[in-house]
């Protein structure tokens, strides 16, 4: 018997491992495919881009907002894997009506390991999930913060602009791990925000998910805000709680040495 408490505090118990798994969240999309589990995964979501020859090749059941469900109803799965703040509650409470639904919830790398561990002995990959937690844990303890705050607005949407405030797992990156003040801690989660009303930041940070911010969006934040350093910066290694936190501390450390805080 496998019995696996999700981070909503759902018990959900398993005469066996999984042997049908669709998963309605890229992260861990990607992290079911490094722990192992390629005969396993019969569905992902048309954002689940990594890795690129499960994009190209497994059944696609619609975005993490809009499921298809009667798609996921005809993979006929024996687990669902989502996550309270990307997949929408009508979508998971008609999931749950298929197959027991497994959900995240994410604030922190704390939260993500826990994550880690939880979908590994759920899917009879301990020693895999084990291992991969540690290596990212290590990893994180080994990057060389930036020893002088500076502040930081991260932003992830525009028209309107949206930031990532306090409450958030990309807060919880830009201060905890890596040493920022972030712009908006005054605020919650991803609040519309007035560009003309922040006061001026050290850097600014154009992540290019989930609104693609490129280099022509650099130049045009940089005019509204000359004194400020404006960088585009990978979103994945913000946003993606999985296995793709392995790399995020290399990534991390060169953003750190472009911006010259070392």
């Amino acid at each position: 018997m496998i019995r696996s408490k999700d981070q909503l505090g759902v018990v959900h118990e398993f005469s066996k491992a999984p042997k049908r798994i669709v998963s309605i969240v890229p992260s861990q999309t990607e992290l079911l495919h490094d722990l192992g589990l390629d005969e396993q995964v019969v569905g992902i979501t048309k954002f689940c881009i990594h890795p690129d020859n499960w994009f190209r090749s497994k059944e696609r059941i619609g975005g993490t907002k809009n499921v298809n469900i009667d798609k996921v109803r005809s993979l006929n799965p024996d687990l669902i894997i989502g996550n309270k703040e990307e997949n929408t509650l009508s979508d998971i409470e008609a999931l749950r009506e298929i197959a027991p639904v497994w959900m995240s919830d994410i604030y922190s790398l704390e939260d993500a390991l826990e994550m880690i561990n939880g979908v590994g002995a759920l899917c009879s990959k301990e020693k895999e999930s084990t291992v991969l937690s540690r290596v990212i844990e290590q990893k994180f303890d080994d990057l060389k913060r930036i020893r002088v705050e500076k502040s930081a607005l991260y932003l992830i949407w525009k028209d309107p602009f949206m930031g990532a405030a306090k409450n958030s797992f990309i807060d919880h990156i830009l201060t905890t791990q890596l040493g920022f003040i972030n712009s908006l801690e005054e605020k919650e989660r991803y609040p519309v925000i007035q560009l003309n009303q922040i006061k001026t930041p050290d850097f600014i940070f154009l992540s290019t998910e989930p609104y693609p911010f490129n280099e022509s969006h650099v130049i045009g934040i940089n005019q509204l805000f000359p004194k400020s350093k404006v960088i585009l910066v990978d979103g994945e290694y913000f946003t993606w709680y999985g296995s793709r936190l392995k790399d995020a501390p290399n990534y991390f450390t060169e953003l750190l040495n472009q911006l010259e805080l070392h």
